[in-house]
């Protein structure tokens, strides 16, 4: 679904150069759980954010069910983008004044496609996926951080995504939520065939990884 062939990222910070990717290839299909991991400053989230389409690489190639992603026009990639890849952050990224429902809407405001009718049917059975069904009219800050990250997930999969990229998604939650989420990520991949990406810096998640990687100084390699 996803493949990335030969990538590199490149940044400027004054006159230094950063090359935060040097040469990735990864492919990801139907149904893939993968867990990227690596030091802090190892290039997780700039990999993360090509992957996802909200970056361009300076050189190499990124193909989306086969086809070369060109860059030329980042709106129509963001509806591309919107039908096929979700997020799941570290920091959950909830806008603090929508209740728990107007918050797993919001990646299909954009969508012309779907019907308001469905939309909010949509919203409604993953809000209850979720078990959060009495939370439903509830703002951020009334939730635990668990509950938060439950929300994410909703948000995530409302589209009916093929991948869905997570950054650090258990780094905020303590062990016995972590278990809980993991737990949900596991069974959404396992019944809905999603691919899961993820990275981390915590160990947990490898024992639900199909496939790992470890990216250290722009260089991704399988564990």
């Amino acid at each position: 679904m996803l493949r990335l062939q030969d990538v590199h990222r490149r940044y400027q910070s004054g006159k230094v150069f950063i090359d935060a990717l040097r040469g990735v290839s990864l492919e990801v299909r139907q149904g893939d759980f993968i867990v990227i991991k690596g030091p802090s400053g190892s290039g997780k989230s700039t990999l993360l954010n090509i992957l996802g389409l909200l970056d361009a690489p300076n050189e190499g190639s990124v193909y989306l069910n086969g086809t070369a992603v060109t860059y030329d026009d980042f709106d129509a990639l963001a509806v591309t983008r919107s039908r096929i890849i979700s997020f799941i952050f570290q920091s959950f990224n909830l806008n603090p004044v929508l209740t728990l429902e107007e918050n797993v809407m919001v990646p299909l405001m954009i969508r012309a496609d779907i019907s308001k009718r469905e939309k909010k049917e949509r919203v409604a059975e993953w809000v209850g996926k979720v078990g959060l069904n009495a939370h439903r009219l509830h703002r951020p800050d009334e939730l635990s951080g668990g509950q938060r990250q439950r929300v994410a997930i909703a948000r995530a999969m409302v589209t009916r995504p093929q991948v869905v990229i997570a950054d650090e998604p258990t780094a905020n939650l303590d062990s016995t939520t972590t278990g809980s989420i993991l737990g949900l990520m596991q069974a959404l991949n396992a019944e809905q065939k999603v691919a899961f990406v993820c990275a981390t810096h915590d160990p947990l998640l490898e024992r639900y990884a199909r496939s790992i990687y470890l990216l250290r100084d722009g260089a991704l390699n399988a564990v």
